[in-house]
């Protein structure tokens, strides 16, 4: 009944820049808490980046100071400026959302993930 969609992956040079998109659709009251993964292969997923409904932000000091997290709440959208990319950072990408349906019940709800390759 929710879908989070992703876009804006790609590949790009080390010193690059991308920006990555997560839009939530469906049937449901609110999204909540929306964060960013990234996953490796042969590696556990990590968290990257992680923004309340208010605004409050959590990042891994791994991409402190160069991604900043946002959302649009009128557009139930999230986004993930990444900016001075370099080869550590290449990993698929998951959007992850709380997202309270009608009921308010909650659930946790996955993007189907987007690859990000830096590399010259």
């Amino acid at each position: 009944q929710v879908q989070l969609v992703e876009s804006g992956g790609g590949l790009v040079q080390p010193g690059g820049s991308l920006r990555l998109s997560c839009a939530a659709s469906g049937r449901f009251s609110s999204v909540n808490v929306m964060g960013w993964y990234r996953q490796v292969p042969g590696k556990q997923r990590e968290l990257v980046a992680r923004i309340t409904t208010d605004g409050s932000t959590n990042y891994a000091d791994s991409v402190k100071g160069r991604f900043t997290i946002s959302r649009d709440n009128a557009k139930n959208t999230g986004y993930l400026q990444m900016n001075n990319l370099a080869p550590e950072d290449t990993a698929v990408y998951y959007c992850n959302a709380e997202v309270a349906s009608m009921e308010f019940r909650r659930y946790y709800y996955w993007g189907q993930g987007t690859q990000v390759t830096v590399s010259s």
